[in-house]
């Protein structure tokens, strides 16, 4: 079979990983590169070696040969992309979040059921193995109902700039760009309950803090320490029509000793930690046991997930597979990140 030729709109940071993953896919030949910034995509053309390079998504989806593309886009032309690249009758990988609003992901799923074509959109860490493992075990009831959950993604200084910190391009700060993976992986593994409320709080107290010296965090491949108009931390309890809950809180800068990622579910039967390692705990013979898996990689490894996730997403273009992320579940999530954030403006809980 001729190899399946993908696009990637957009090469910034966030496109090494989806390249990087479709180069080690036999299947898959990488064909054409698009950013506004023509250097940068030849860069990226000449490294994988794509044989197209554009500065306009609308030439590169024109391509009759194109099977499937990537969008690593800023977030507000999410929707715009994907939309235009299912009616062009490719299938769609786009990266999380699905979009900005609530009203343009339910236009996102209004296209890719009028396509037919598959939307995966880029949570990766649920394909990543750790969280494989947990929820097969998860899936086969040893956790019995998981009932709360809470999880932790603080950094004490990594605010990246750039169009991060732009609440135009972005739509949040960190809630929207760390929350949204650790909201999505415990909703996944929890089962996807029904959101039945939540109370939210955002902050804005610290800024880019790019006076800090002597220590080093990302940044943006258009880095601007002018640019600050989002959030340096969020926190959320979420409730279930089930009666669990979760509390997640996340940080681009915080006053904290150390950067800090816990994601813990706990259920009647047993409980399980995903991050910093995966780790179940259980009792048997009236002692509490924590067990520890053998396998490769107990954490979240980056280029392995996006690995498996590039994989995937090209299984379930061939209908070998089904998505793990399909476009239903992308539009939820932003039901919960929106809903996070108008309960920290109106400075009340609010209920769906």
């Amino acid at each position: 079979m001729a190899k399946l030729k993908i696009g990637v709109i957009g090469a910034g940071s966030i496109s090494e990983a989806h390249l990087n993953g479709y180069a080690e896919n036999p299947e898959v030949e990488i064909y054409a590169i698009c950013d506004l910034n023509e250097e940068r995509a030849k860069q990226k053309a000449q490294k994988y070696g794509a044989s197209h390079i554009f500065t306009n998504y609308h030439d590169l989806l024109a391509l009759p040969e194109l099977h499937s593309v990537s969008i690593c886009t800023w977030n507000n032309t999410h929707a715009e992309l994907s939309i235009a690249a299912l009616q062009a009758g490719k299938h769609v990988l786009c990266e999380k979040p699905l979009c900005k609003t609530v009203a343009e992901a339910l236009e996102v799923e209004k296209a890719v059921k009028l396509s037919g074509k598959v939307l995966q959109v880029g949570v990766v860490r649920r394909y990543s193995t750790n969280t494989q493992v947990l929820k097969r075990f998860i899936d086969q009831g040893d956790l019995g109902q998981i009932y709360y959950a809470k999880a932790s993604c603080l950094r004490r200084l990594g605010n990246p700039g750039g169009w991060f910190a732009d609440q135009e391009r972005s739509g949040g700060g960190p809630l929207i760009d760390l929350g949204v993976h650790l909201i999505d992986i415990v909703w996944y593994l929890m089962g996807m309950p029904k959101v039945k409320s939540i109370s939210g709080n955002t902050y804005k107290k610290l800024g880019n803090r790019s006076n800090v010296e002597n220590l080093s965090f990302y940044k943006a491949a258009d880095y601007d320490p002018s640019l600050n108009g989002v959030e340096d931390l969020a926190n959320a309890l979420i409730r279930f029509e089930n009666g669990s809950s979760l509390f997640i809180d996340v940080s681009f800068t915080l006053h904290a000793k150390q950067d800090e990622l816990n994601v813990k579910l706990y259920g009647d039967k047993g409980g399980a930690e995903l991050e910093p390692e995966l780790m179940m705990i259980t009792e048997k013979n009236n002692t509490i046991m924590n067990m520890t898996p053998q396998v490769d990689n107990l954490s979240f490894n980056f280029q392995s997930a996006f690995t498996n996730e590039m994989a995937h997403f090209i299984d379930a273009t061939l209908g070998r597979k089904d998505t793990l992320s399909p476009v239903a579940d992308g539009v939820e999530m932003m039901k919960i990140l929106t809903g996070i954030y108008e309960s920290a403006q109106r400075g009340e809980e609010i209920h769906f």
